[in-house]
C-alpha cells in the first residue's frame, strides 16, 4: 500500500495512463484497473468517487502540463511566430512522451464515459486555439503581414489534433513530430 497521502491516488492515475498506452485499446473497466494494481475495486473508490473522476485526474494533468508550458512560452518569447512554433512543438512532443494521454486528448479513451469529460477536452482545445490566435495577432503586428489569426489558429489546432490522431491510430508508430518542421514552413507560412 502507498505510504504517503495522495501517493496511491497518483499510482492509480499512472496505471490508468499506462493501460491507455496499449496499441490495441480495450475498454478499461474499474475491475481491470483494480486487477492491474492488485487491489479491490473498493480500494479504487476510496480515492475516486467514479471512473469519470479518474479521467478528470488525467485531464487535470494534461491541462496543468500543457498550459504550464504554453504560459512559459508566451512569457519568455516575445516574437509571435516563435511562440506559435514553440506551442505546436510542445503539444506534439507532449503527446509523443505521453501516448496514453494522447488517447484522452483525441477522445478515444472517453468513449462511453461521462459527456462532461469530452466537453472539458473541447474547452482545452478552445483555450489553446485562443492562445494561438493571440500569438498570431502579435505576429501580425510585428511582421506587418496579414496572417488571419482566427483561421490560422483553427487550422493549427486541427493540425495538432490530426497529428495526435495519426499517432494513436498507428499504434504509436507515426510520431507526432514527423515532418513538422517542413510542414510548418510549407503549410502555415510561419517562416520569419
Amino acid at each position: 500500500m502507498a505510504s504517503k497521502p495522495g501517493e496511491r491516488k497518483q499510482q492509480i492515475l499512472e496505471t490508468l495512463a499506462n493501460m491507455l498506452e496499449k496499441p490495441k485499446l480495450e475498454k478499461i473497466t474499474t475491475a481491470s484497473l483494480a486487477a492491474k494494481l492488485e487491489v479491490s475495486e473498493a480500494a479504487l473508490y476510496r480515492h475516486f468517487a467514479s471512473k469519470a473522476q479518474m479521467f478528470e485526474g488525467l485531464i487535470e494533468f494534461i491541462e496543468h502540463s500543457l498550459f504550464g508550458l504554453i504560459n512559459k512560452i508566451t512569457t519568455e518569447e516575445t516574437e509571435g511566430l516563435k511562440q506559435v512554433r514553440r506551442m505546436l512543438t510542445v503539444m506534439l512532443l507532449f503527446a509523443e512522451k505521453n501516448p496514453g494521454m494522447t488517447r484522452v486528448l483525441i477522445g478515444d479513451a472517453l468513449v462511453n464515459e461521462a459527456e462532461s469529460l469530452q466537453l472539458r477536452i473541447n474547452q482545452l482545445f478552445d483555450r489553446v486555439e485562443s492562445t494561438l490566435k493571440q500569438s498570431l495577432r502579435i505576429a501580425e503586428t510585428q511582421t506587418g503581414r496579414v496572417l488571419n489569426p482566427e483561421a490560422q489558429a483553427n487550422l493549427l489546432i486541427c493540425f495538432v489534433i490530426g497529428r495526435w490522431h495519426q499517432f494513436a491510430k498507428s499504434g504509436f508508430k507515426r510520431k507526432p513530430m514527423e515532418y513538422v518542421q517542413q510542414q510548418m514552413k510549407l503549410l502555415y507560412e510561419l517562416e520569419e
